[in-house]
């Protein structure tokens, strides 16, 4: 018995120690990853803190000293001129009346040709899908002439309808892609189940595929909220008074010709984060759920 504990006794310590080793080298790799990820949110983040810095300094100071130093004296007053005298308060009220209908109306009507698409089989519904598909490919800088002439042509230019009806017929493609993949996932049981108990199609879609969808939904809704809020290039192509541009288009007209007050300008883009930042924080959880939508079962 002690000639067989001796003999064992150095394959465990050998055992032992690769362990050991195999253990630091793991330890090593993940603190080397988390340096690497760790540079790169910094140099992500430079942009942000570069604002940061130009929110809370004077036009003068900037000029004399440039951008990165650090300022002498710290202000907040670029903010409450951004708000009151560069009407960031009237932008981000149109933009939240460009964006919450445009949203609405392309999670509900993409959600619907989605149910469509997924759970009934009909004549061109592979040729219908793949068009969803072409749309997703399409650059929409092609079409700025056509649709301008359009807008121009049903008199909802210079509207906010004129952005609502664009953004929600271009993002419609992407949401029933999305939508679709994930629908499909659902067990065609509990649709069976439902029309045995007298269910009619359109209650199956409200009462059942709609709840199941809901991180789905979710998820959709923080990329479209952030999309279409952010947008300039369609508000500055379809809208004209400054009354009515949202807060991309309308920091744009706080540029002068011959100068310009970046201080302000930056406060107000900063001011104008905030929503689709709340909106990331909330439903973040369904954001990262949504990276796999359809992948799997």
């Amino acid at each position: 018995m002690a000639n067989i504990t001796q003999s064992s006794s150095p394959v465990l310590t050998s055992a032992r120690k690769q362990a050991a080793a195999a253990h630091r080298r793991q330890l090593l790799g993940d603190n080397l990853l988390f340096l690497f990820m760790l540079v790169l949110t910094v140099i992500w983040l430079l942009p942000f803190f570069s604002a940061l810095l130009t929110s809370v300094r004077t036009q003068d100071e900037i000029s004399l000293n440039g951008f990165w130093r650090i300022p002498d004296t710290i202000t907040f007053e670029n903010f409450t001129e951004a708000w009151d005298r560069g009407h960031v308060s009237r932008y981000l009220g149109n933009s939240f009346l460009i964006t919450l209908p445009s949203l609405a109306a392309t999670l509900f009507l993409s959600s619907l040709a989605a149910f469509a698409l997924a759970r009934y089989r009909f004549r061109g519904s592979t040729l219908l899908y793949f068009m969803f598909v072409a749309g997703t490919m399409l650059p929409f800088q092609i079409l700025l002439l056509p649709v301008f002439r359009l807008s121009n042509s049903l008199g909802i230019y210079n509207t906010h309808w004129s952005l609502i009806i664009i953004h929600t017929a271009f993002q419609m493609a992407f949401c029933t892609f999305v939508l679709r993949n994930f629908m499909r996932t659902v067990p065609t049981d509990i649709l069976d189940a439902a029309r045995v108990d007298g269910c009619s199609e359109f209650r199956i879609y409200w009462q059942i595929m709609l709840p199941i969808s809901l991180p789905s939904l979710a998820a959709l809704a923080t990329l479209e909220f952030t999309w279409i809020f952010n947008d300039y290039l369609w508000a500055i192509i379809l809208i004209q008074n400054d009354s009515l541009k949202p807060v991309t288009a309308g920091l744009a007209t706080l540029q002068g010709q011959f100068t310009t007050n970046w201080p302000v300008i930056t406060a107000g883009s900063l001011i104008a984060i905030v929503p689709t930042v709340i909106v990331f924080a909330f439903l973040q959880r369904y954001f990262i759920q949504g990276l796999t939508l359809g992948s799997g079962k």
